[in-house]
């Protein structure tokens, strides 16, 4: 495409929401009360999905979706078609080395998910396929990967899938020398490690009614049962394993969204006991890493923004700890990966993504320099702990997924595959950082991308994403997929919001709990900004965001709903005080200390004015996209649902109020590339129809 295309050119559609009868969903009081206040829910029943009515409503509700949405079809089926053009259909991932042999992923053209394979000695070694979702998947609508761990001496494979979307995962052993599966399947397993003797794994698995993960087995491969080694009592808690790199421990880690406890058992010694590393104490966090006979440490203790110090294996107690790298003013660091003569330290600096590398010998610490302001670095699978080389993967919203190794000495990086995009001229797009200046003088970054012949005059449509929870960060990477809209003439922002991670752990805690209005303020001071500054209009601003994102969205959508043409947002988490207020719920009570304990007055007082579904009112709406899933453990279908109906009935707009429900796949939405991929393609036709026009 040689120049930008008007998106009023492109998809000169307005959806009709009067196409077909919308869906009216039947009320069912419901009166609670709490805390002295009375509480009234008409929609609470659509949580019963046994219920025939339930199913017969979401159906009806997915198909005036449709109706509404068929105008579109051509668009979605040419969008469809130029995202496809952009991806290698057949193509290889960049092989690692792992003992003898090299592990790889490669997709065949048609095929909706992965092959997983290797070479013995060489990549000119016949090929050995380990695990082909293509053969899994058959009979299923969703398949999901959750671990792949292979053995030390290479002959077996610890896998495990879900089949459902519900993100339970049951574990499978296949002895590779036969390509069979042995007995093992044990259901709803989370972290999964290996023992050196290659016979015994270590596992978590999850609580069936919260999901919490709370118990932590030893199984020697064939037993009909495993060893409980330790289980989480408290409901705050969740635990999780990984093997350290050298190899010598398994650690079980035990942790809320504010405090750590450590264990571990040597993997060379399956039988023996499970040992306390460092008790919980509140606020301390930390992650370990182990080397020779001494554990490495980044913890938060005396350094908000984390340190490294190291322990004597035999004592690794607090008053033992020296400092390595100390807290640094504006950089945070979040990993470390060990290996035999370095360690790459994994952080953020200046909002971004960054690695250095610490000589073990010299205690030298130098960063990898990048070229790009706006960026993504992130350690690649790098198994291998006697190794001279560093794997990373580099990327930024105009350059692709690039794989580079680093010489750990020399810091010289040789790049080993950058992703081929067909039909995509980097020379055409242009990447920046903007900042707005949130209520309280707070600069808040924004990265942007968009064709540079567009103008700055306030006539181009934008799509602004963002999410704003947990201390995730929503780093800036390349997607084939948005050409589809840059082409269009689409600016495409990320608005880097408190409650995020992006600039450290006061970035994080000045979006949480208490304080979790800066979020959304952040949010709509970011859109504000962008408008003033003439990247859009606010009658050509679409916004997107998912899950803690789409509670971002259902709150903005009811604080400023002038601001917004159109909102997509998926599986979101709207119903906060509902939610929060059922311990019975998966993940309820650990979210406590991020949202609060609806429980404690203050905490529900505070909750109560941004809970997007206790807040619409008598208002005029942007047009929404709603899109849940129906076997989502994280966020159930019925929030959604929820809104929808609760703002029609409440609304003063007659702009489109769309719920589209999935009934084959979770949180993540369609796990086959192709069914993503035209999930995408219907999420930008309703984008792309709704600010083609001007209100």
């Amino acid at each position: 495409m040689s120049s930008v295309s008007d998106p009023a050119s492109a998809a000169p559609i307005a959806l009709d929401p009067t196409v077909a009868p919308v869906p009216v969903t039947k009320k069912v009081p419901l009166v609670t009360q709490i805390h002295g206040y009375t509480r009234h829910d008409d929609y609470f029943w659509l949580r019963d999905k046994t219920d025939p009515d339930v199913m017969a409503h979401l159906k009806a509700e997915t198909a005036y979706t449709e109706a509404v949405m068929k105008p579109t079809a051509a668009l979605q089926a040419k969008l469809y078609d130029e995202i496809l053009s952009h991806v290698k259909q057949t193509d290889l991932s960049v092989p690692y080395r792992k003992g003898a042999y090299y592990y790889y992923a490669r997709t065949e053209e048609g095929k909706q998910y992965p092959i997983y394979a290797r070479k013995r000695g060489s990549l000119e070694a016949p090929e050995e396929i380990t695990l082909d979702l293509n053969a899994l998947a058959v009979g299923h609508s969703y398949l999901g990967l959750g671990t792949y761990k292979i053995s030390d001496d290479g002959n077996l494979l610890a896998y495990s899938l879900d089949t459902t979307g519900y993100r339970q995962y049951a574990l499978h052993v296949k002895d590779l020398r036969t390509g069979k599966d042995l007995s093992e399947a044990i259901e709803r397993v989370d972290s999964v490690d290996w023992a050196s003797d290659n016979a015994t794994l270590y596992y978590t698995t999850e609580d069936a009614v919260s999901k919490r993960h709370d118990k932590f087995y030893r199984h020697s491969l064939g037993a009909t049962s495993s060893a409980l080694l330790y289980e989480e009592k408290d409901e705050l808690y969740d635990i999780g394993s990984h093997r350290s790199s050298d190899g010598a421990y398994v650690f079980l880690l035990s942790y809320s969204k504010s405090t750590n406890e450590a264990r571990a058992v040597r993997v060379d010694r399956p039988g023996g006991e499970l040992t306390m590393l460092a008790p919980r104490r509140e606020g301390h966090r930390f992650s370990l890493e182990h080397h020779g006979d001494r554990f490495f440490i980044l913890t938060n203790r005396d350094a908000d923004d984390f340190r490294l110090v190291t322990a004597p294996e035999t004592a690794p107690q607090e008053a033992n700890w020296k400092e390595v790298v100390p807290q640094r003013a504006g950089v945070h660091l979040d990993d470390i990966s060990m290996f035999e003569k370095y360690a790459v330290l994994s952080g953020r600096s200046g909002g971004f993504s960054n690695l250095e590398i610490l000589d073990l010998a010299t205690g030298k610490l130098a960063a990898v320099p990048f070229e790009e302001v706006v960026h993504t670095a992130v350690p690649q699978a790098n198994p291998e702990f006697v190794t001279s080389t560093f794997r990373f993967t580099y990327t930024s919203l105009v350059t692709p997924s690039s794989v580079y190794d680093i010489d750990l000495a020399t810091g010289k990086r040789t790049l080993l595959k950058a992703t081929e995009v067909p039909g995509y001229d980097p020379t055409l797009y242009t990447t920046e950082l903007a900042h707005a200046t949130a209520k309280d003088g707070t600069q808040i970054p924004i990265s942007l991308v968009y064709r540079k012949d567009v103008k700055r005059d306030g006539t181009a449509p934008m799509l602004l994403y963002a999410y704003g929870s947990y201390g995730i960060s929503m780093d800036p990477t390349f997607s084939a997929a948005r050409l589809a809209l840059l082409d269009r003439g689409v600016v495409y922002a990320i608005a880097h919001i408190r409650g995020g991670g992006e600039l450290g752990e006061k970035w994080r805690t000045s979006g949480h709990l208490r304080e979790k209005l800066n979020t959304f303020t952040d949010f709509i001071d970011c859109a504000d900004y962008l408008v003033k500054a003439k990247y859009t209009a606010s009658d050509r601003l679409a916004i997107q965001g998912g899950s803690a994102g789409g509670l971002l969205m259902g709150a903005v959508s009811n604080m400023r709903p002038d601001l917004f043409k159109a909102v997509v947002s998926q599986v979101p988490f709207v119903d906060v005080m509902n939610t929060m207020l059922d311990a019975t719920l998966p993940l309820t009570t650990s979210e406590y200390l991020e949202w609060g304990d609806p429980n404690v007055k203050v905490d529900y007082d505070y909750m109560m004015r941004y809970s997007p579904y206790d807040n619409v009112g008598v208002k005029p709406y942007p047009a929404t996209l709603v899109k849940v899933s129906v076997n989502d453990s994280q966020v159930p279908y019925w929030e959604g649902a929820k809104l929808v109906a609760k703002i029609r009935d409440a609304r003063t707009d007659a702009h489109a109020m769309l719920l589209m429900v999935n009934f084959g796949a979770g949180h993540g939405g369609a796990s086959g590339r192709y069914d993503a991929i035209k999930e995408s393609a219907f999420n930008y036709a309703f984008i792309l129809a709704e600010i083609a026009s001007r209100s």
